[in-house]
């Protein structure tokens, strides 16, 4: 069947974004085997975390608690050990924040607000915190994504330069196309986060920390959730976090691999 004059013009297009892609920029995810497209380099992945954290640092007020600093020079530097996070330059800091939240940005730079203490209670539900933040770092997931949208991006700019060139209205399928690339990106940043979960467990186990703390810290952050009502806003599939249930099944499923490091450690 012949393709319509747009789709004929549009197609060869998207068809050589894609195979640029995947052909130059393919890697392969540490433990999980996962093959990825990332365009960027882990040297300005890390340069691009330095300067954020720098930034991050100057704005943001920086916790003078000692407990909680001391846990988390602690928790760090025993997770740094067995993290393999490329061009690492580990920085571990507190930041004076009531959200429950933590992040970790190439380069080996670490914030752990102080709301999360509230759900983390001990050393374990730290690791099992940073230990998550961190694989998204050694996964190279921010790249991932960058790398993601880039190629969705110039396919829906393509496809509206076609369109329009055409004659035709091409506003609502641009917008259409650019609505489908937006839910496809978001999607697959939950395979990320189940992805840093898996991964995270194992760090945390390597480290000497049981990986089961993990399953019941998303258990705490899940009551947290609905008592804060917090969960269950929005559907799923526009989420860019897996809900608690499934995230918790995925981690028991992979728990025996998490286990079996925790008895070499």
């Amino acid at each position: 069947m012949k393709l319509p004059a747009v789709s004929a013009r549009f197609f060869p297009f998207a068809v050589l974004i894609a195979s640029i892609a995947f052909v130059a920029c393919t890697t392969t995810v540490p433990e999980t085997g996962r093959r990825q497209v990332n365009f960027m380099d882990p040297r300005e992945e890390a340069a691009l975390g330095f300067s954020e954290f720098k930034k991050m640092k100057a704005e943001k007020a920086i916790s003078k608690d000692a407990s909680l600093n001391s846990q988390v020079q602690r928790v760090g530097l025993r997770l740094s050990k067995v993290m393999p996070v490329p061009n690492a330059e580990w920085e571990f800091v507190v930041f004076e924040d009531s959200s429950p939240n933590a992040f970790a940005l190439p380069g080996g730079k670490v914030g752990v607000h102080t709301g999360i203490f509230q759900i983390t209670k001990d050393d374990a539900g730290l690791a099992a915190v940073i230990g998550h933040e961190v694989a998204h770092v050694v996964a190279r997931h921010s790249g991932e994504r960058m790398s993601q949208n880039a190629v969705a991006g110039a396919v829906v700019a393509g496809a509206g330069y076609a369109l329009n060139r055409d004659g035709g209205n091409g506003a609502l399928p641009t917008a259409a196309l650019g609505a489908g690339a937006l839910i496809a990106t978001r999607s697959f940043s939950r395979g990320q986060e189940l992805e840093a979960d898996r991964m995270g467990a194992l760090f945390m186990a390597r480290a000497g920390y049981d990986p089961k703390e993990s399953v019941e810290l998303w258990k705490r952050f899940g009551a947290w959730r609905t008592a804060n009502s917090q969960g269950g806003s929005g559907p799923q599939f526009l989420s860019t976090h897996p809900l608690d249930e499934r995230r918790i099944s995925e981690l028991q499923q992979y728990m025996p691999e998490a286990l079996a490091e925790y008895k070499r450690s």
